[in-house]
């Protein structure tokens, strides 16, 4: 009897380890129940000998234009990317089933194809029918746009070899599959694969290509970490279905800052670029009630205003809860015992409830002061002045630190009508313009609870 060459594998398809047995925890990355069965590939001999035709060159002899971006003509998108997609890079974008991915992808396909760039949209998940009837909601038609329903990857070297893109979509990757692989369509062999493969058509033609990823319920793009590190550009896009803003954030980005996000509000024409983050994360926000503070986070280049809301109600349990949305939960727990150390509050008794206006998410220490301000308004059941805005880094003793880009944080303040803001005294002297709003210094959160608590 003839044996078999092909030799069963088992693959994580979390983190890429392979096993020769099934295991039920993955011994790279701790992961239940994630080896799938696959069958192991090897790789013709002869394709070492293959000739290859690339050659180094000098650095100083590759000559760059100063405009070799491609504008999608959504100011957000194209300011998360770093102003535009760079011919040659490999895009990834990944977020929530239903977020609004393959909406985002259209839109930017129809500004590419107004600007007279040839686009090719391949999708593996909906019919040409379906695109169609998306694109004529979204009003994204245009006759530079080329569409096409294509799982196999074999099939779509003709259609990039006829079409001739400027920009290729391949939504999503999970659906893709190379025949060459027996493994199934979205397991870690082929999302690998076909990454691999894609990215070589990227490289050699130097054509922009986006892919869409899918993401897992424990938030991570589906397939493995090893499909970041394979890309140029890494997109999040986030926000709950049930809010109508979306904000797409850069986690990886070889051609610009990944600090900068970029703003939808999802409507029923499609998503909608938001201009002014600050005015419409504060268009609902109540004034003169206990809890809620207004504070600046710097998002990449630009500050966007947001509502710190906190709420301690006495608690009925043996252990207090805290209950935290879109700020590090670390983070206000340290807030909370500064509080009840140096600033006096009993905050041992009670639950507290802190959340982040709008769906935001939060993560830098020049919001310290917010959070604390606010979890202390709703304590003593005092509201924080009206058109009042706090600032400002919290230390273990109480201290109040320096924050960076005070100057854009303030202005952004001042032109949102707010009138006064509480910031680190040792940033006020460091001022080099005199601002149109009041500042005043605070060393110490003691300071700060006596000027907003009187």
């Amino acid at each position: 009897m003839k044996k078999d060459n092909k030799k069963i594998i088992y693959v994580c398809q979390t983190c890429g380890y392979q096993s020769r047995k099934w295991l039920g925890k993955c011994n790279e990355c701790n992961t239940w129940g994630s080896l799938v069965e696959e069958m192991e590939i090897k790789k013709l001999s002869g394709n070492a000998q293959k000739k290859h035709e690339n050659k180094p060159i000098s650095i100083d002899s590759v000559h760059l234009e100063p405009d070799d971006r491609l504008k999608t003509q959504i100011d957000e998108f194209d300011r998360v990317l770093g102003g535009g997609l760079v011919p040659g890079s490999l895009v990834l974008v990944g977020g929530d089933p239903g977020i609004g991915k393959s909406t985002l992808m259209l839109q930017a396909l129809s500004g590419l194809a107004k600007e007279n760039h040839k686009v090719l949209y391949i999708s593996g998940e909906e019919s040409v029918r379906q695109i169609k009837m998306r694109s004529d909601r979204l009003n994204t038609s245009h006759k530079n746009m080329w569409i096409v329903s294509e799982t196999d990857l074999t099939a779509i070297y003709p259609m990039i070899d006829s079409v001739i893109p400027d920009v290729l979509v391949a939504d999503s990757i999970q659906t893709l599959f190379s025949p060459d692989l027996t493994a199934a369509p979205g397991t870690i062999s082929q999302v690998r694969e076909v990454a691999m493969q894609i990215m070589q058509i990227a490289k050699k033609r130097n054509l922009p290509v986006l892919i869409v990823g899918h993401v897992t319920k424990e938030g991570a793009i589906a397939g493995p970490k090893l499909l970041e590190h394979m890309v140029d550009t890494v997109l999040s896009f986030e926000g709950d279905r049930n809010h109508v803003f979306r904000i797409l954030r850069a986690v990886k980005n070889r051609f610009g800052s990944t600090n900068e996000i970029g703003v939808f509000e999802m409507k029923d024409a499609g998503l909608e670029e938001i201009k002014n983050p600050s005015a419409v994360f504060l268009s609902d926000r109540p004034e003169n009630v206990p809890g809620s503070v207004v504070t600046a986070s710097m998002e990449g280049t630009r500050p966007i205003l947001v509502e710190v809301q906190a709420l301690a109600s006495r608690t009925v349990f043996g252990n207090p809860r805290r209950t935290v949305l879109g700020i590090d939960s670390n983070r206000v727990a340290v807030l909370v015992a500064v509080a009840e150390k140096k600033a006096g509050l009993n905050l041992m008794q009670h639950d507290i409830f802190v959340n982040v206006a709008g769906g935001v998410k939060i993560d830098e220490p020049a919001v310290d002061m917010g959070i604390l301000t606010a979890i202390a308004s709703s304590f003593l059941d005092q509201a924080v002045p009206n058109h009042t805005a706090v600032f400002g880094e919290v230390g273990l003793t109480g201290e109040i630190r320096p924050i960076s880009h005070l100057e854009k944080r303030v202005s952004e303040t001042s032109k949102m009508g707010f009138q006064r803001c509480l910031i680190p005294f040792s940033n006020l002297k460091r001022m080099n313009q005199k601002p149109e709003i009041e500042l005043i210094g605070i060393r110490d959160v003691q300071q700060a609870m006596l000027y907003l608590f009187e």
